[in-house]
C-alpha cells in the first residue's frame, strides 16, 4: 500500500512513466472493487479523506482512453464485475455500477446508478432511480429510497464526500449534497434537500448547524423567515428516532 501510494504522489511530480502510473492505478482499482481500501473512513471517531486514493482515481481519468464498453457506453472506465461465483449481494437488472465501486454482504441494488468510489456497507438497499455520487460512503442497514441523490465529491482530493452512517434512512426524493454527514442511525424523511449551506433547526431547542445530521435525528423539511417576508428552505430536526419511525423506515427482511 505504501509503495501505491508514493507511486501515486509522485506523480506530480512527473518522476514515474505513464505506463508504471496506470499499472498503479488499475492496482487501486481493484483494491477498491474488493473492499479493501477507501476513499474516506471514520478514525477515532472522525471521518478523514485518503487523498491519495482520489487522486488515483482522477488520474485514471487522465491516462485511460475512452474506449467502447458494456450495454452500449463509451467510456474511459468500465463497469463493477459482478461475481456470479461468489454472489454476496442481490443486484437487480438494470442496476449501473461503475468500476471502483464496492457493496457489502448482503446488499439489494436495485436499479439505480452508483459512481466510481463509492462504498455501500452490508444489508444496505439502495433503491429504484436512486443516484449515488463518486466516492460517497454508505454504511450498514441503510434504506436509500426511491429517486433519491446521495451526491459526489472527487474533486478536490481533500474534500470529504457524502457520509451516511450505518442505520441511516433517507426517503423518496431527499438530496444529500456537498459533503453532508448523515450521523448513524438517523432518518431523512422524503424531499429534504441538503447541502453545506443548508440551515439544520432543532425544533425543540432553536439550535442551528450545517453540514451534520446528529446520530438518531428525525429530519423533515422546513422553512424560516429571511429578508422581505421571503421564507426559505431549511432542514428541521423534530424528534429523536424511536420505535414507530424505525418500524416504518425499516426494510423488511424479506426483500432480501
Amino acid at each position: 500500500m505504501e509503495h501505491l501510494e508514493k507511486l501515486i504522489s509522485e506523480a506530480e511530480q512527473n518522476t514515474v512513466s505513464d505506463k508504471e502510473l496506470l499499472k498503479a492505478v488499475d492496482e487501486v482499482f481493484e483494491l477498491l472493487n474488493a473492499g479493501k481500501i477507501r476513499v474516506a473512513q471514520k478514525i477515532d471517531g472522525v471521518w478523514s479523506v485518503t487523498s491519495w486514493i482520489k487522486k488515483a482515481i482522477l488520474l485514471a481519468f487522465r491516462l485511460k482512453k475512452a474506449v467502447p464498453q458494456e450495454f452500449d457506453c463509451y467510456d474511459k472506465l468500465g463497469l463493477l464485475k459482478y461475481d456470479y461465483d461468489n454472489p454476496r449481494y442481490r443486484k437487480v437488472p438494470n442496476a449501473t455500477l461503475r468500476e471502483g465501486v464496492y457493496v457489502g454482504d448482503d446488499a439489494v441494488i436495485m436499479p439505480s446508478y452508483i459512481n466510481v468510489g463509492a462504498y455501500i456497507g452490508n444489508k444496505t438497499m439502495i433503491d429504484i432511480n436512486a443516484t449515488v455520487g463518486s466516492c460517497a460512503q454508505i454504511g450498514a442497514n441503510c434504506h436509500i429510497s426511491a429517486s433519491a441523490v446521495i451526491g459526489g465529491v472527487l474533486e478536490p482530493a481533500g474534500a470529504l464526500p457524502v457520509i451516511i452512517e450505518d442505520n441511516c434512512f433517507i426517503g423518496v426524493h431527499s438530496s444529500i449534497l456537498e459533503g453532508i454527514l448523515v450521523q448513524e442511525g438517523a432518518v431523512i424523511a422524503s424531499g429534504v434537500s441538503i447541502s453545506a449551506s443548508t440551515k439544520i433547526i432543532n425544533r425543540e431547542n432553536g439550535n442551528v448547524v450545517y453540514g451534520t445530521i446528529p446520530p438518531g435525528a428525525v429530519v423533515v423539511s422546513g422553512s424560516y423567515p429571511s429578508k422581505n417576508g421571503v421564507n426559505v428552505s431549511c432542514a428541521v430536526i423534530v424528534k429523536q428516532v424511536d420505535a414507530r419511525t424505525r418500524s416504518k423506515s425499516s426494510i423488511n427482511e424479506l426483500l432480501r
